[in-house]
């Protein structure tokens, strides 16, 4: 869910990418955080290669972040800043939108600089991309993202080397080995724990709780391998390029079962076409139709964390109708 975003509310190909910034540490040299008077114009007029700023304009939508785009005699910047988070935020933002960009399949924005401002909270400085108009890229969104998730494998298991958010909600990334521990536990038990304590939700709390305990059969005789996720896939995090080439950006990266990347599917308009492309590079998993709500319920209950009970009834459907078929 775009509450991060550069362009829109939720409700050129990047050049070369420096491979360091997947590795950064908050003690890199590379990436230290001075507390210079103004960190961004400081970076863009010396690392961005520019001689002059020509031009600061604010760039409409973001929710949480204030967004801006800068010209200068190089070309342009788009930089996010945000007054009360620190910089762990960005940090999780620039490693995921590293990690896509090393796949080498998808156009993602070059993140180039992230770290403290003076007066409190952060700003990342990141590769401006110039959108299109068009929308009819499904087809190739769908062989794209198929590409980066055969592509982007780890050797750790599901997880990231950070914790992130999915909108404004922590998002617990800590490594396994296990897909159906780390789902049940840092994803769906997570959101299930933190409606319990903030609406006191106690009915769904437990049914989730039971899913959560028998949703194994789900994966039986299924391979399952950690695949570089977006994430949080969904038409806001989804655009194209001057030259009509899709372009994903917002992520919530970690590495999981491919098919939770279609867990936003219910708002991200993904057709025939893209499911068709897509299933050509990663052939469709045995049952995969029966796992695709298990994999929008946590997307819902996160709406429900973060927007209210609109979104419980839909949570509760999904809950009960899987307890209906895993009792059976």
């Amino acid at each position: 869910m775009r509450l991060i975003s550069s362009s829109t509310c939720f409700t050129s190909l990047p050049p070369c990418f420096p491979s360091s910034l997947t590795k950064t540490t908050k003690s890199s040299p590379k990436f230290s955080m001075s507390m210079s008077e103004d960190p961004v114009r400081e970076w863009i007029l010396s690392e961005g290669k520019a001689t002059k700023i020509t031009k600061i304009s604010p760039v409409g939508g973001g929710c949480i972040n204030l967004a801006s785009r800068y010209d200068t005699d190089v070309g342009s910047f788009f930089v996010k800043t945000n007054r009360s988070i620190g910089p762990s935020m960005f940090e999780a933002e620039a490693l995921g939108l590293g990690a896509m960009y090393e796949t080498r399949t998808i156009c993602v924005p070059k993140p180039y600089k992230f770290g403290p401002l003076p007066t409190g909270g952060s700003f990342i400085i990141m590769e401006f991309i110039q959108f299109g108009a068009s929308r009819g890229f499904q087809s190739e969104l769908g062989r794209k993202l198929a590409e980066m998730h055969k592509a982007g494998k780890s050797s750790k298991g599901y997880g990231f080397d950070v914790d992130n958010t999915i909108g404004s909600t922590p998002q617990i990334n800590t490594w396994s080995s296990d897909w159906v521990q780390f789902y049940g536990e840092h994803r769906l038990g997570y959101q299930l724990k933190l409606l319990l304590d903030q609406f006191g939700d106690r009915t769904i709390y437990e049914k989730g709780q039971r899913l959560v305990k028998s949703m194994g059969r789900l994966f039986v005789n299924v391979e399952i391998e950690p695949c570089l996720l977006h994430g949080d896939l969904w038409s806001g995090n989804i655009s194209s390029n001057k030259n009509g080439e899709p372009v994903i950006l917002d992520p919530a990266c970690y590495y999981g079962h491919s098919e939770a990347e279609f867990g936003m599917s219910w708002c991200a308009g993904f057709g025939g076409s893209f499911y068709d492309s897509y299933f050509k590079v990663m052939p469709k998993q045995p049952g995969f139709e029966e796992r695709r709500d298990l994999y929008m319920l946590y997307h819902y209950l996160n709406h429900y964390n973060l927007f209210g009970s609109g979104y419980r009834s839909s949570a509760m459907s999904i809950i009960d109708d899987y307890l209906r078929l895993l009792s059976a």
